[in-house]
């Protein structure tokens, strides 16, 4: 496993608690006692250091490696019933942006995410999470065959933006993400969005677009990241931490300017530190959020769901 910056003095507690426990096995002493004391001071270490997270320490959790990305959950929520769909029927098929049918329960969805790599040769397969045009033309595609039949739609943001690149600007970039707002913005079906990850920019609001929006506890939701606005505002990445800060792109402070509905609790340690009870909590957070749409008519869905993004940004003075 490994450990960020300011996860350090855990990793030297559980190196202590793995090697007393060895001591306690390759010998006649009793160590249960040392065992149990290590024990008790690393959940409370544990607890002191995640209870305190900077933002900046939120995004670094974030991107965590052994963090789990969109096709985990999407396999450990749906099981066998998931069947992958390909290609936006126009240009190619973008490995960056995951699409498909599954169930939970017995109930279907559509999802589709953006899918990072575990190691160097995935990753570049996946483009690092950051979709093409035909991406974001694909999770169109998969939304519109969703409505027709009348599936909900299921979208877990995890990218560090739409991918930059000039052929990516020469197919209509831009015009693809504004597209895929506007789609969703009148889609007849439920639509639950969940940032499992980074949700940087234009490059997840192109699914980003929901009934019900929800972050995972340590996740960041923003127009850019803390790197690329401390290079623009100081031309320096040394700022990221006050950048990160400045922003206010926390799950706290997303659910305090209602951007986001609800913000969903990871165990101690972060999504990675126990994988099985984050996958059952937001399958849980699905099933409930899709309880509250189901008995909605397209029309009652659509009006409702552009409600809530005119009421964004309102000051009352």
């Amino acid at each position: 496993m490994e450990y960020l910056e300011f996860e350090l003095p855990i990793k030297e507690l559980e190196e202590q608690l793995g090697k007393c426990q060895i001591i306690g096995e390759e010998s006649d002493v009793d160590v249960t006692q040392t065992c149990k004391q290590i024990e008790k001071k690393l959940v409370a270490t544990k607890k002191e250091i995640y209870k305190n997270l900077t933002p900046w320490q939120r995004v670094q959790m974030s991107r965590h490696p052994d963090r789990p990305y969109t096709l985990d959950y999407i396999k450990s929520l749906c099981g066998d019933s998931f069947l992958e769909l390909h290609g936006d029927r126009s240009f190619k098929d973008d490995k960056a942006m995951i699409g498909g049918l599954g169930k939970i329960g017995d109930q279907s969805f559509m999802f589709i995410g953006q899918q990072k790599g575990y190691n160097t040769k995935t990753r570049q397969y996946r483009n690092f999470g950051m979709a093409n045009p035909e991406g974001y033309r694909k999770a169109l595609r998969l939304m519109k065959s969703a409505e027709k039949f009348g599936i909900p739609v299921v979208t877990l943001l995890d990218t560090p933006g739409a991918y930059p690149g000039l052929e990516a600007e020469e197919r209509g970039q831009g015009e693809a993400i504004a597209r895929n707002i506007l789609e969703m913005t009148r889609l007849k079906v439920p639509i639950i969005t969940i940032v499992i990850g980074e949700g940087a920019s234009g490059g997840a609001l192109g699914i980003g677009v929901g009934d019900k929006i929800m972050m995972l506890e340590n996740t960041w939701y923003s127009v850019i990241s803390p790197e690329s606005c401390s290079s623009i505002l100081w031309r320096s990445w040394e700022y990221k931490e006050l950048a990160a800060e400045a922003l206010k792109l926390t799950p706290t402070d997303m659910k305090k300017m209602k951007i986001v509905d609800e913000i969903i609790k990871e165990p101690l340690g972060g999504a990675h530190s126990d994988r099985a009870t984050t996958f059952k909590t937001v399958s849980a957070a699905i099933v409930k959020a899709y309880d509250e749409f189901k008995n909605l008519s397209p029309k009652e869905l659509v009006n409702k769901r552009i409600e809530k993004y005119c009421e964004m940004g309102v000051f009352k003075g």
